[in-house]
């Protein structure tokens, strides 16, 4: 019986010891999957398999992610490092995953994210950054995130986005990043009008609530009325529907990063929305009214003509009735008197 049980433990050590299966983790050669999931772990063990295409670490307290860390697995497809606690990811931290699809960095500490972090992985399909605490996301996510169909956002304390990073992800299919202090003044006029571009092409995504300004607060940024924008500068307007080079033009002359300033130091994206489009909405209404009055006088003045018009017209088809009656009452009469009456009744009609 001993030597039954002791035969399947030395196959597993044998495994660990030829593939390099780390101690605390559960590897699954003919999947290529190993599991690391809620081991205590504080750093990614350096051990796992080079073959590896599924890496899940979810659940532990990893803090830092060495730059070395991924550099024997070169093949990972699917990485979950959901639930740790990362604050900070490096350049090179993804360096020499090309084949990387799936990348899950949700509740975690991270609040930056380099230009251009993922520039060298060129197959990210699915990117979930959501329940950080990420201000601000960068211009650009890589040269090569255009295979990119699904970026999540939620939980964060983002404000704004970039037009440019947006513009970027041309095969994105989802788009998920409710829960965020949104700012819906001038300057998420770009983002409102991608986002009607966004679903009209067949987009899903979830709804972003307004925090600022306060009379905005609470509202989908997608039904605040256009008109609410009217008021705002015509350059900010013109800053966020130009294209990618114009807008990388602008901020060289500028000397600023993300920002349009005019010569008194006035910055159109922080601009506060002006209550005048409502007075033009209301001139809208009036003349909508007068107009309709109008419409709807000449239409009873003209039913009132042709009721008129159809009395008299039956009156004096009445009136010929009843004398076409008396003619004919009266010509039997006429055949029978003398020939003075006949011409004396002949007169009278005359």
């Amino acid at each position: 019986m001993k030597g039954r049980l002791i035969l399947p433990f030395s196959v597993v050590l044998l495994l660990r010891v030829v593939w390099g299966c780390p101690e605390v983790c559960l590897c699954h050669r003919s999947t290529k999957t190993v599991d690391c999931n809620n081991q205590g772990l504080v750093e990614i063990p350096s051990n796992v398999p080079p073959e590896t295409q599924k890496l899940y670490l979810q659940n532990n307290n990893i803090q830092v992610i060495n730059n070395s860390a991924f550099g024997n697995t070169p093949w990972l497809t699917v990485i979950d490092l959901s639930n740790n606690s990362i604050s900070s990811l490096s350049a090179n931290t993804f360096l020499r995953l090309h084949f990387l699809q799936t990348l899950n960095l949700t509740n975690n500490l991270i609040h930056f994210l380099e230009n251009k972090l993922f520039n060298t992985v060129q197959n990210l399909t699915e990117l979930d950054l959501s329940s950080n605490n990420i201000v601000n996301l960068p211009e650009s996510l890589g040269d090569n995130t255009g295979h990119l169909s699904l970026l999540a956002v939620k939980h964060n304390q983002l404000q704004r986005i970039d037009r440019v990073l947006l513009d970027s992800l041309s095969n994105l299919k989802i788009f998920l990043f409710k829960d965020n202090p949104w700012q819906c003044s001038c300057q998420a006029t770009g983002l409102k009008l991608w986002l009607e571009s966004f679903l009209y092409r067949g987009g899903i995504i979830d709804e972003i609530v307004c925090f600022t300004p306060e009379n905005l607060k609470g509202k989908n940024l997608l039904k605040i009325p256009y008109e609410l924008y009217e008021g705002c500068p015509p350059k900010t307007a013109h800053l966020h529907l130009s294209n990618t080079q114009h807008r990388t033009l602008e901020l060289q002359n500028n000397g600023k990063h993300g920002h349009h300033t005019e010569p008194g130091g006035r910055n159109f994206s922080d601009c506060e929305l002006k209550s005048k489009p409502r007075t033009a909405s209301l001139r809208h209404a009036v003349a909508t009214v007068i107009i309709t009055g109008v419409i709807c006088g000449i239409v009873s003045l003209m039913m009132l003509a042709a009721a008129v018009y159809g009395c008299a017209y039956a009156t004096m088809t009445a009136r010929y009735q009843r004398e076409l009656k008396d003619v004919e009452h009266l010509g039997p009469a006429i055949e029978q008197g003398s020939p003075e009456e006949k011409e004396l009744l002949d007169g009278s009609l005359a």
